[in-house]
């Protein structure tokens, strides 16, 4: 794969793949403000198909887990950093894995208005069925399209 032009710098990787995780927007905000992120409840085996310099961006169908008001938003993006998927002590019930994440600045963006442009929905009637698997490989194309609507331009007037 060609190194993605998308990317700020110094976020630019030489080979990396592209992901969406889902989860809803306060599980998110919470993994953004202590670098890190948790798919599947907590289940290890999907971090551990995400390589350092893998581009992530989260997608959360709600505000928070298990609310039926729909949010439908983009709500981070960042790169997966080379630290290895690690379990974390939540709760004696609760011990979830996580992979560390460098999340970019970026602003938290509806689905609808890309879902005609993206591969991964476009033309498909139900285009909410990968995201119930809570992770998936993506295309560079796609990536370029969400990260474009999502990330800051540092310096541009407006933006801080």
């Amino acid at each position: 794969m060609q190194q993605a032009s998308f990317f700020p710098a110094p976020h630019a990787p030489t080979s990396s793949r592209s992901w969406i995780a889902v989860a809803s927007a306060d599980h998110v905000r919470q993994g953004r403000v202590q670098g890190f992120m948790q798919v599947c409840h907590g289940k290890g085996g999907p971090l551990k198909r995400i390589r350092p310099g893998d581009t992530v961006v989260y997608y959360s169908p709600s505000e928070r887990f298990g609310e039926r008001l729909p949010l439908q938003s983009f709500t981070a993006i960042g790169e997966a950093l080379a630290r290895d998927p690690y379990q974390v002590l939540v709760s004696e019930q609760f011990q979830p894995f996580r992979r560390d994440v460098a999340w970019w600045e970026a602003r938290e963006t509806p689905i609808k208005p890309l879902l005609s442009r993206l591969a991964f929905s476009s033309g498909v009637k139900n285009w909410g069925y990968q995201l119930r698997f809570g992770l998936f490989e993506i295309s560079e194309q796609d990536m370029r399209l969400i990260s474009a609507a999502m990330l800051i331009q540092q310096g541009a007037s407006g933006d801080t």
